[in-house]
């Protein structure tokens, strides 16, 4: 079992940041990924970023530029700073954990909501 908790979300104006945070606990194994999803209202949920245990990134397009992923393996812990927040951010957050071999597992979610 992986249990991951998830920390950072709240609410920012329009052109703010955040940073969410993720650790990861329980039976971590390698090679790995770790990404960041989010949910709005009505909508399913949808990839925001992912970063490998070997150091690969991958981003929706919508947040290039504006989002950074990165996480610390020896914490194994998984970070997004997100900057130049816009309305259109505002979702539920979630931290996924999936090793390359095996099922992947979900954090609670972290609401960011972005004003105008």
């Amino acid at each position: 079992q992986v249990q991951l908790v998830e920390s950072g979300g709240g609410l920012v104006q329009a052109g703010g940041s955040l940073r969410l945070s993720c650790v990861a606990s329980g039976s971590i194994f390698s090679p790995n990924a770790m990404g960041w999803y989010r949910q709005a209202p009505g909508k399913q949920r949808e990839l925001v970023a992912t970063t490998t245990s070997g150091g690969m990134t991958t981003y929706a397009d919508s947040v290039k530029g504006r989002f950074t992923i990165s996480r610390d393996n020896a914490k194994i812990t998984a970070y997004l700073q997100m900057n130049s927040l816009k309305p259109e951010d505002t979702a539920v957050y979630y931290c996924n954990y999936k090793p390359d071999w095996g099922r992947g597992y979900w954090g609670q979610g972290t609401q960011v909501t972005v004003s105008l």
